[in-house]
């Protein structure tokens, strides 16, 4: 049975903490950790929001990644962190649903571990094939799937992974079987699909957009509550028949269980505020990001939801690893 000791740890340290530096928080810079590697959709949120926080805060926010592990690394090193507000953390849907569901020996908890902050952006995921696979639409390449089980194969960032959950789900619910090619990484993913060795991907929509547009991957469905913006031709999961895919995948903000509620305020009301500025309108805009700011305690039933989700399909699935 795990321990959980933070509680012992926290009341310690808010003890040594003058009430004086409550008041002046931040006196100095705030690191923002992004447990999966630079360049990817969840850095790309993180970067924006750290940029226009900062003004708000009155110090900077210094994002730092820390990828590996499907992004238990990073968030177990937020987890870890002093509850003092200078080390904060993104927190996906990979993090505080999938790798939950189906790790067996997580180092952090997803729900005692962090004191949620504010949901922040959901990006659409989009389900690409290569231009060689011969369907235009998923109608046409569920036919395929179903005519030759096992013969098309789809990438995903690694056993476990949320593309690799989102597909066992969709493969469940299309009655479809195809052949699962587990990488380190979505980058290795994205290169084995560009080149045709696998037919098939889910991504999220930012990284994966460039490739559609030069026609070097074909987007057959995108997962969202609606289509996006800069593909308006592609239709959701839902409107093919699929409404349990109707959710995207979003990146929201958390802190350290244990944070004093003045501080978490202080990150709350900053989030926020960089939110509604236009700059971050804008960028959200342009990568069909939808909105999501929240209160903390609605973060936190969106993340008890997203466990519950992800423990069904993995259990279906059977997905569990050490």
């Amino acid at each position: 049975m795990r321990l959980h000791r933070r509680p012992l740890l926290t009341a310690a340290l808010l003890l040594a903490l003058p009430l004086s530096a409550l008041a002046e928080y931040p006196d100095k810079p705030v690191k923002l950790i992004v447990p999966f590697a630079a360049g990817g959709s969840t850095d790309m949120v993180a970067r924006l929001l750290a940029e226009k926080m900062g003004p708000f805060l009155g110090k900077t926010v210094v994002v730092e990644n820390r990828g590996g592990g499907g992004g238990t690394l990073g968030t177990d090193a937020v987890a870890k962190a002093a509850p003092d507000g200078y080390t904060i953390g993104m927190a996906t849907q990979s993090t505080h649903g999938a790798n939950p569901a189906v790790y067996t020996k997580l180092p952090y908890d997803a729900v005692k571990d962090f004191a949620p902050i504010s949901n922040v952006l959901a990006v659409p995921s989009v389900f690409v094939v290569h231009p060689s696979v011969p369907a235009k639409t998923m109608k046409e390449f569920i036919a395929l799937a179903k005519a030759a089980p096992g013969k098309y194969s789809f990438a995903s960032p690694g056993n476990g992974s949320l593309g690799h959950v989102n597909i066992e789900q969709f493969m469940d619910l299309a009655g479809i079987e195809l052949l699962h090619i587990p990488y380190k990484g979505a980058g290795q993913a994205s290169t084995d699909a560009l080149a045709g060795v696998v037919n098939a991907m889910t991504d999220n929509l930012p990284s994966t957009l460039p490739h559609i547009k030069a026609g070097r991957l074909r987007a057959l469905a995108v997962l969202a509550p609606q289509r996006a913006a800069v593909l308006p031709e592609v239709p959701t999961y839902k409107e093919l028949g699929f409404a349990e895919m109707a959710e995207g995948g979003w990146f929201g903000l958390v802190a350290p269980a244990g944070t004093p509620p003045a501080v978490l305020k202080k990150l709350h009301e900053a989030a926020h505020k960089a939110m509604q500025t236009p700059e971050f309108k804008e960028k959200a805009a342009s990568i069909s990001g939808i909105a999501m700011a929240n209160s903390p305690e609605q973060f936190a039933l969106q993340i008890r939801a997203a466990l519950d989700k992800y423990q069904r399909i993995v259990t279906k699935a059977k997905i569990r690893l050490d």
